[in-house]
C-alpha cells in the first residue's frame, strides 16, 4: 500500500489501471478490469491451473490405482502404502515444497510432485475399498462362467468398484485444485498468481475476488463433470 505524506492510502495504478474510474474509486468489483485483463491475466492463469490439476490427478490416479491393485492381490502391501501416503498427506504444503526444493528447485516439477503426493492416500484407499466391497458371490459367479483372475478384475470387479474409485477421484481433484493455488509460490503459474498479487496489493480487491471465484468455479465444474462421468460409466447404479 502507498501512503501520502499527509497520511492516507493511495490506490495503486497497477500499470495504468488507476486511470479508470471504478479502480480509482477502489470499488469492490470492477467489471472493466476483468474484461481488460481476461486474455492477459485471468485466462492464462485458469489454463495453467487446469493443466497443473490434470497432470497431478492423472499421475496420482495411475500410481494410486497400481498400488491398490497390488495391495488387493497381496494384502501385506496395504499397511506400508497407507503409512507412507498418510505421512505425505499430512505434511503441510509449504513444508513439502521446502523439502522438495533442494532436489528439484523452484520448478513445475516440484509443484507437481507435491500435488501428486496429496492425491495418493485418497485414491488408494477408495480404490482398495471399492474392490473389497465387491460381493463374494459375484466373484464366484464370474469364476463359474470361466473367467480368469484378469478377466474378473477388468470385467467385474473394477466396474463394480467404479463408484468408490470415482468418489476418490472427485475428492483428489478438488484437493489439487485448492492446493494448486499455493503451488504458484514456487511455479508462478495458475490462479494462485493473481490471488497472491491481489493479496500483496492489499487495496484493489477485484483481482482477488475474480481469481478466487474462478478457483471455486473450477472445483465445482470438475466435480460436476466427474459426477456425470460416473453416471455414464455406472448406469446400473441408477436402476433403483
Amino acid at each position: 500500500m502507498i501512503w501520502l505524506a499527509a497520511g492516507g492510502p493511495v490506490i495503486p495504478t497497477f500499470g495504468g489501471r488507476g486511470a479508470f474510474a471504478c479502480e480509482r474509486a477502489n470499488r469492490l468489483f470492477c467489471s472493466d478490469w476483468v474484461s481488460r485483463n481476461w486474455s492477459s491475466v485471468l485466462w492464462p492463469a485458469l489454463r495453467q491451473h487446469i493443466v497443473l490439476t490434470l497432470i497431478a490427478v492423472s499421475i496420482g490416479f495411475v500410481i494410486a490405482t497400481a498400488l491398490a491393485l497390488l495391495a488387493y492381490r497381496r494384502g501385506w502391501l496395504e499397511r506400508p502404502v497407507l503409512i507412507v501416503t498418510s505421512i505425505l498427506y499430512t505434511i503441510p504444503s509449504l513444508a513439502l515444497f521446502e523439502l522438495l526444493e533442494p532436489s528439484f528447485g523452484l520448478t513445475r516439477t516440484t509443484a507437481e510432485i507435491a500435488l501428486v503426493s496429496y492425491t495418493l492416500l485418497i485414491m488408494f484407499r477408495n480404490t482398495l475399498t471399492g474392490l473389497r466391497e465387491v460381493p463374494a458371490e459375484v466373484r464366484d459367479a464370474a469364476i463359474g462362467m470361466g473367467m480368469g483372475p484378469t478377466q474378473t478384475l477388468l470385467r467385474v470387479e473394477l466396474p463394480l468398484a467404479a463408484p468408490a474409485i470415482i468418489a476418490g477421484l472427485r475428492i483428489a481433484t478438488v484437493t489439487v485444485i485448492s492446493l494448486a493455488t499455493v503451488a504458484s509460490l514456487i511455479d508462478n503459474a495458475g490462479l494462485g498468481v493473481p490471488i497472491l498479487t491481489a493479496i500483496s496489493n492489499d487495496v484493489f480487491k477485484t483481482e482477488l475476488i475474480v481469481a478466487g471465484a474462478m478457483a471455486v468455479g473450477l472445483a465445482l465444474a470438475a466435480d460436476a463433470l466427474l459426477v456425470i462421468a460416473q453416471r455414464i460409466l455406472t448406469p446400473w447404479t441408477r436402476a433403483g
